[in-house]
This record gives structure tokens, C-alpha cells and sequence, in this order.
């Protein structure tokens, strides 16, 4: 396509007839190359198969089907036509917002109520939880999909006119990956994912290292909640085949770090910041990979690829909200002044506040609140005009940071992140329980793969026993592969909720009865 382009402007013109894809015609036809054809054998094509300008036909449908519950719904009832889906009766019910309730159901994300989001097991009533903070950036994706949907079908009306896609697609799409984003995280926040790192790195774990390959290995030093999100999502097991059974879409949009834990960060591409699948779901996240058409990268035995271009977007929305909410919370919990608060978000503010009814706000949590919505709604724009501007580049794989990271309020956004380092995130209260964070699941590591290993290699103990009859069947003693046991072990760990696992601690502790 770039050199159907560069020779056309170079006035070299070398083609006649050009078969392509939709998108690529369509950038041809904004480059005014295209040349209107007068064809008798239009009459003959589906309707919508030639567009208004008649630069090109369409030669090659990509078939659509229908899947739907036949417990719910009688055959004769399915919509004929892409107008009948409109009925407000499928509103709500229909492609990729079924992600959102796959999600919003499973145990996994019901265990987020009680996970670690900044203040470790607050006994405060408003601070955010793993889930709280999810449910957040999911309805901040939802705003930031729809609205670059709603641009980009503007830009692309064929996708619209031909392909049926709508606005709230991408907004569907982007919410539930952004509802799924955290879903892997381990008790404790992200102390947890260093802590289980830390074991195999420098503690017990360690004696295993010389039985895995390295990257094998990196993946327990390196445990990355994200890579343990995508196993949870495509994970089969008894009764449930293919995890969540999310499409492909809404995995591709939330896969953030699509390569795998090694080479560690070969670059400094925003999507080799981390990695984001374990060796156990290569072949898994291969296929979403290739599905989606991905643009591969890295070396021949590496595998790591472009990111989905929603990814962006759910990116985004995590920004924005752990950006100005844990601010929020670090004021509400009296950590920050709230003389910082008008101070730091001014310039974010600046454009839309009433100050009549801010001053009128009688109390703190009311007038953060307030700022804190406006500073959000400036920031879905912000990032919303950085992806339009910059959405041909992020398809070629050559957009390489956060959209926030070419944000006018980049320096604001800085300043609001330090101050909520310094106050919240380092406070003594937080550094005390990630303290105790550690030895919890030390311990719970420590105990859980002695007794799997045990009962592999056949010294099992009484007190062993006792260990393994606490353990779900999901753990597969039997598995001959040290990897997998090891990876199972910590797997159901990082599903413990903070309390769970304090729980399971005392009793190995002997504590608690």
C-alpha cells in the first residue's frame, strides 16, 4: 500500500487495477488515487457492495452469522436485517456486551471486592477495592471506546455502511476488557505480584530454578498479574472450556503487554513494559494474536507482537482513574491536604468548573468529587484526541507510549502521581501491611508447593495430607511438569482474596481454628 502511494505521488504510475482489503482501498480513495469505474455488472452485486464514490466494488464477503439462545429466543424472532437489531428488545444483548457480563459474573471478579486497590484492607468505608476501582475504569472505557468509535466510523464509513459495526461496539468492547483488566491481580495489590516474585527469586522458590527454563522461571520471578489475567479469561477446565469464553476482540483490547516474560523489556515500546502471558497460554494467546491479525515482533523465538489498538484505550482509562481517584481517596483519608486538591487539578478543571457551585459544595467529599468528575471528563477527551490524531501510526505498530503520555497535562499528571507516591502509596499504613503481605503468602508458598511437590515425588507427609485435602481439585498434584504445579500453586493464590488469605494463614500458623 505505501508503495502503491509513494509511486503514484512520484508520478510513476505502474498499476492499473489494485485488490485490496476495504481499509486500504478506502486510504486510497482519501489520497484521491482511485479512478470512479462505470460498470454494467454493479447492477449485479449485493446492495452496499460499491460505495457512493464507485471507486471499487466489493469481490469477497466476509460472511456474518448469527448465535443466540435458544432458550431465550424463538428462530422466527431473530432480526433479518442489520436495521432490526436496532429494536430497543436486543438492546443490551447483543455482540461484545455479553464480554461485559462473562466478566461482571465469574467468581474471579467477585473476589475483587475484597483485594487490595491502594490502602491495603482500609477499614474506611470509601476507599477504593480492586473491584470498585474495575467497575471505574470500566465506565471510563465505555465513554473513551464510544467516543472514538463514533470518529473513526466517520472516518471509515464503510465499517459502519458495510460491516455493521457501531459506536457502541467499541465502547462494549474496551468496557469489558477494562472491567476484566485487574482481574488477575493477587491479594495485596501489586505488593502481592512482588511478593510471589520475590520467593522464587530470592527465597524458597529459588532451589527450582536449575529444573525450569529460563523463561519458565522468569515467569514466577517476574508473577504478572496481567499474564495471570489472561489465564483466568482463556483457561479451560472441567465444565468450562475456554475460560470466559471472551471474543476475540475484547482480548485483544485487553492484552496491554503482548509478548512474553523474556527478553525483558527488549524495548522501550510501551507494550514491552511488561509481559502479558505465561508460558502455560502461549498457543492461546498465539491464536488471539494471529485472529486479530496482530503484527508480529521480536525475534524468530520470541514471541511478541503489536498491540490490539484498544489496548490503548484501556490503558487510558486505568490511567486516568488511578491517576485522580487514588488522589481523591488520599485526600479523603486525610493523607493529602485538601488545599491540594483546586492546586493540582486546576489546569484540568480550568475550562469547565462553575466555581459558585464548588464554593456551594459544603463539604470535602463533595468538592473533590465534583473536581474529581471534571478532571476525568477533561482527560477522556484529552486521550480520545490523542488516539484520533495518532490512530494510523498505532496501526502500523509505530505509536510507541501511553496515550496520556502525549497529553497537554502531562506535567499535571505527573505531579498528581508524585504527590499520591509520596502521601498514599508510601504512607506508613500501606507500608505495614504490604509488609505483612509478604509473609502472608511467603508462608502460603511456602507450604502449598512443599505439599504438591511431596505428593509428586512420593515423600508425602501426614502434615502434607492435611495441606493438600484444603486444596481446590484445580491443583493438579498429578502433573508431572514442575512448571504447571508450581504456576497451579501460585495461580490459586493470586486468587485468595486479602482476607482469605490472611485466613489461610493463621491456620498454618496455628492461630486460628
Amino acid at each position: 500500500m505505501n508503495r502503491t502511494i509513494n509511486e503514484t505521488r512520484a508520478k510513476r504510475y505502474n498499476v492499473d487495477l489494485v485488490h485490496a482489503g476495504t481499509v486500504e482501498l478506502e486510504v486510497l480513495h482519501r489520497e484521491k488515487m482511485l479512478q470512479a469505474v462505470a460498470s454494467p455488472h454493479f447492477t449485479e452485486l449485493m446492495p452496499g457492495s460499491v460505495p457512493a464514490h464507485k471507486e471499487y466494488a466489493t469481490t469477497i464477503y466476509s460472511l456474518w452469522v448469527q448465535a443466540y439462545n435458544t432458550g431465550s429466543v424463538k428462530a422466527a424472532e431473530l432480526p433479518k436485517t442489520y436495521e432490526e437489531l436496532l429494536d430497543p428488545k436486543w438492546k443490551g444483548r447483543l455482540g461484545f456486551e455479553v464480554d461485559y457480563d462473562r466478566v461482571i459474573f465469574s467468581s474471579e471478579f467477585r473476589s475483587l471486592q475484597d483485594k487490595t486497590q491502594v490502602i491495603p484492607l482500609s477499614e474506611t468505608d470509601f476507599v477504593h477495592t480492586r473491584l470498585t476501582h474495575s467497575l471505574e475504569v470500566s465506565v471510563v472505557g465505555r465513554s473513551l471506546g464510544r467516543k472514538v468509535g463514533s470518529k473513526l466510523l466517520e472516518k471509515y464509513p464503510h465499517l459502519q455502511n458495510i460491516h455493521g459495526y457501531q459506536a457502541n461496539d467499541f465502547g462494549a468492547i474496551v468496557a469489558s476488557a477494562a472491567l476484566a483488566h485487574d482481574i488477575g491481580n493477587p491479594p495485596f495489590g501489586h505488593s502481592g505480584e512482588k511478593a510471589i516474585g520475590e520467593f522464587f527469586k530470592h527465597g524458597e522458590g529459588k532451589a527450582f530454578k536449575t529444573q525450569l527454563t529460563a523463561k519458565e522461571y522468569q515467569d514466577l520471578c517476574d508473577f504478572e498479574g496481567n499474564a495471570n489475567g489472561f489465564k483466568i479469561v482463556t483457561q479451560s477446565r472441567v465444565g468450562r472450556e475456554g475460560g470466559l469464553r471472551l471474543s476475540y476482540a475484547t482480548l485483544g483490547a485487553f492484552m496491554k503487554y503482548p509478548k512474553e516474560s523474556l527478553p525483558k523489556k527488549p524495548t522501550t515500546h510501551i507494550a514491552d513494559k511488561k509481559y502479558g502471558f505465561f508460558q502455560s497460554e502461549k498457543e492461546a494467546f498465539i491464536d488471539v494474536a494471529n485472529e486479530l491479525g496482530l503484527i508480529k515482533r521480536g525475534s524468530e523465538n520470541d514471541f511478541s507482537f503489536s498491540r490490539h489498538p484498544l489496548a490503548f484505550l484501556v490503558e487510558a482509562a486505568d490511567d486516568i482513574c488511578y491517576t485522580i481517584i487514588d488522589f481523591e481517596d488520599g485526600i479523603n483519608l486525610g493523607l493529602i491536604q485538601e488545599e491540594y486538591a483546586l492546586e493540582y487539578l486546576i489546569n484540568l478543571v480550568r475550562e469547565t468548573i462553575n466555581t459558585e457551585k464548588y464554593h456551594q459544595l459544603s463539604n470535602t467529599q463533595d468538592r473533590i468529587s465534583y473536581l474529581r468528575a471534571l478532571a476525568i471528563n477533561t482527560l477522556i477527551n484529552e486521550a480520545v484526541d490523542i488516539f484520533i490524531k495518532n490512530e494510523e501510526a498505532i496501526l502500523k505498530d509505530e505509536f510507541k507510549t501511553a496515550l496520556l503520555d502525549k497529553s497537554k497535562y502531562e506535567a499535571q499528571i505527573n505531579d498528581i502521581i508524585k504527590i499520591s507516591i509520596e502521601k498514599v502509596y508510601q504512607s506508613q499504613e500501606v507500608i505495614d501491611k504490604e509488609i505483612s503481605g509478604y509473609e502472608v503468602l511467603r508462608t502460603l508458598l511456602l507450604v502449598y508447593t512443599n505439599a504438591v511437590n511431596n505428593y509428586n515425588n512420593g515423600s508425602l507427609s501426614n502434615y502434607d495430607k492435611l495441606i493438600l485435602k484444603g486444596l481446590p481439585k484445580t491443583i493438579n498434584v498429578d502433573d508431572d511438569n514442575l512448571y504447571n504445579r508450581l504456576l497451579s500453586v501460585c495461580h490459586y493464590i493470586s486468587l485468595l482474596s486479602d482476607s482469605k488469605a490472611i485466613l489461610s494463614y493463621k491456620k498454618i500458623r496455628g492461630v486460628s481454628f
